[in-house]
């Protein structure tokens, strides 16, 4: 492979595996806008997902991508009694109360994971995983492509029902002024709900791709946190709009690290904590200028 194609090849790679981190990281980056939760569980609901991803393969052949719109759903369930049980009573709590509780929810559904699962990477193999596409010496997996396309889709969705519907406005306005969105008869609770619902809903999404591609074990989830987090902190607390370019940042970031660094594969995956480094900086910097 000549210099240029595996320039491309990185290149190519990146963009596609940041299509997961996006879904991943706009749910988190909902959760936090609207609802004002950071939600250090939120990668656990991914590796749940992903479990249930290769379950439905393992035992029944169904195909996760197909599966995505039920398991959407069911996630969004789960995300509003989520909602209901354990957030609803710490919003108001202080925002160390609300870590200390989402991190431990993370810890008890790792553990459960590990229980029910044990610690085996599990893999599924659907017919369409090792296939690849060429096009000028790049090689383009159709399982991440087909991965990508669904992203794209899956965002502009969001995005289209945050800008054209009732409950996106609602959604929108509650995000920046809960206090006006509730004199005008906005239900701030029923909003909260909806968007946690959301937030669970793309994390199980993101959790089926990587089914596909990657692999499950109970661990999994707090990798995609940490990711998350380092989009949302580059892309700026709450806003679902900036997820695109920083997933992409991330991604091709990883992908050239683990490429032309010795020993990248292992660099490549603590580049996150170089984003959530450089994107305080930035933003603690605008904030001193001003």
């Amino acid at each position: 492979m000549s210099a240029g194609q595996l320039f491309g090849q990185a290149l190519i790679n990146g963009i596609l595996i940041s299509g997961i981190y996006a879904l991943a990281a706009s749910g988190l980056a909902l959760a936090f806008g609207v609802v004002k939760f950071l939600n250090l569980a939120h990668g656990e609901f991914l590796m749940l997902a992903a479990y249930l991803g290769i379950f439905l393969f393992s035992s029944y052949g169904l195909d996760p991508l197909l599966m995505t719109p039920v398991v959407f759903t069911l996630f969004f369930i789960l995300g509003a009694v989520y909602y209901k049980t354990l957030v609803k009573p710490v919003l108001k709590a202080g925002e160390l109360n609300q870590l200390l509780l989402t991190f431990g929810i993370s810890i008890f559904l790792q553990n459960l994971a590990l229980i029910l699962f044990g610690g085996t990477i599990r893999t599924i193999s659907v017919p369409y995983r090792t296939h690849t596409i060429s096009f000028w010496g790049i090689n383009f997996g159709t399982a991440r492509l087909l991965i990508l396309l669904l992203s794209i889709v899956l965002l502009v969705g969001l995005y289209q029902v945050l800008q054209r519907t009732r409950v996106g406005r609602s959604i929108r306005a509650v995000s920046q002024e809960p206090e006006g969105a509730a004199l005008v008869g906005i239900d701030s609770e029923a909003v909260y709900l909806i968007a946690l619902g959301i937030a669970v809903g793309f994390a199980s999404v993101a959790g089926m791709m990587l089914s596909i591609i990657f692999h499950a074990e109970p661990m999994v989830g707090f990798n995609f946190t940490l990711k998350g987090l380092a989009v949302v902190v580059m892309a700026g607390l709450g806003n679902v709009y900036g997820v695109i370019w920083a997933s992409l940042i991330l991604g091709i970031s990883e992908s050239f690290i683990g490429v032309y660094l010795p020993n990248g594969t292992g660099w490549s995956g603590a580049i996150f904590f170089l984003m959530i480094l450089g994107g305080l900086i930035i933003r603690h910097s605008r904030v001193s200028e001003v």
